[in-house]
């Protein structure tokens, strides 16, 4: 990876540092090393002290630090007898090179060998299972955990793939299975229907269930795709019930989402497990036209294989907590509605 400075000034656009240096232009390119060596001094707080940990004289440092902060068109350190501190700039400068370094540093990290072989690296998105089966793997002191938040399931996959990840809890739909992996297992967890939230003042609202027709004038807001086949399959629900939805707003965040649901501005399709929120209700869709699964896969060769039975149980555990902790899913659950989704075996749901 490099930021060429060779182009032109009329030509100068993305991807170029454009600077004026004396009366021509620095051919300096700045690569990842001179990235790492901005932030050695920066820990380092002083050049001496970053020149003995990079194994440069002073003099050379100082030096390459000078063609740096030229090639940047700025001073990066403020230098004074107690060391370096970084300018305003340099702390701009500072915050990008350590972002791109730890990604560059994930992208390349080496899996099985290169991690600790008792901790279990566990990935997915933030649903009642990732968070509740986390909660319980604290109390499993003999069990060390990381957790890595992403939004798509396919990538999930592909991390867990790579042995990147060693667990992860996704998710997938009734029509859009998870995929099979070599070396990969996947265990069905629960099945859930995909209910909508919606202002409390709304006129149907008070509705025990709702007619997904019944809200075809509506302006939705819908979670972004996740690869793994949504929203397509609500936008196919939309259409088996006459209408194609009104989308005004696409956004994944929980709080953003209940706040212009609370607002009076737009419903979504949620999770059963959703809570509601001041200014909100959750209530069914009559017939359970959407569906959600709840998915845990592990890699066949990491440390999570040799404890899968005990996490399946926790994430299981998990989701039986929180469809309890949600009144308009524990209310679903315990009328006829469910009984359908109940007496389906895992791989019809």
């Amino acid at each position: 990876m490099e930021i060429t400075t060779e182009q032109p000034p009329a030509a100068a656009g993305v991807g170029y540092i454009r600077h004026d240096i004396g009366v021509g232009w620095s051919d300096m390119r700045i690569e990842l090393r001179h990235l790492r060596l901005l932030c050695a001094i920066a820990d380092a707080g002083s050049l001496s002290q970053a020149a003995a940990t990079a194994g440069f004289s002073q003099p050379a440092l100082t030096a390459q630090l000078h063609r740096i902060e030229a090639a940047l068109n700025g001073q990066v350190f403020h230098r004074g007898r107690r060391g370096v501190t970084p300018t305003e700039f340099g702390l701009f400068v500072l915050s990008r090179a350590r972002s791109v370094l730890v990604t560059l540093d994930d992208l390349t990290a080496v899996n099985a060998e290169a991690h600790n072989a008792s901790l279990i690296r566990i990935g997915g998105y933030t649903t009642p299972v990732l968070t509740g089966l986390v909660q319980r793997l604290y109390e499993h002191q003999d069990i060390e955990i990381s957790v890595h938040a992403e939004y798509s399931p396919r990538l999930l996959l592909d991390l867990l793939k790579s042995r990147r990840l060693d667990l992860v809890a996704t998710v997938d739909y009734p029509l859009y299975r998870t995929p099979a992996v070599p070396d990969v297992t996947a265990r069905f967890i629960a099945t859930e229907p995909i209910f909508v939230i919606m202002p409390s003042d709304h006129r149907l609202a008070d509705r025990r269930e709702i007619s997904l027709a019944d809200l075809a004038d509506e302006d939705w807001l819908v979670s972004p795709p996740d690869g793994a086949g949504w929203p397509e399959v609500f936008y196919s629900a939309c259409l088996d019930a006459g209408f194609a939805p009104r989308i005004r707003h696409m956004m994944s965040e929980r709080d953003a989402i209940r706040s212009l649901v609370a607002k009076g501005r737009v419903i979504a399709p949620c999770q059963a497990t959703m809570p509601s929120g001041p200014g909100c209700v959750v209530r069914p869709l009559e017939g359970s036209p959407l569906r959600i699964r709840h998915v845990l896969a592990w890699h066949d060769k990491g440390p999570a294989s040799d404890q899968a039975g005990l996490l399946t149980d926790l994430a299981m555990a998990a989701h039986r907590q929180a469809s309890a902790a949600s009144p308009a899913f524990a209310a679903w659950l315990a009328g006829p509605a469910a009984g359908n989704l109940r007496g389906c075996p895992p791989d019809s749901q």
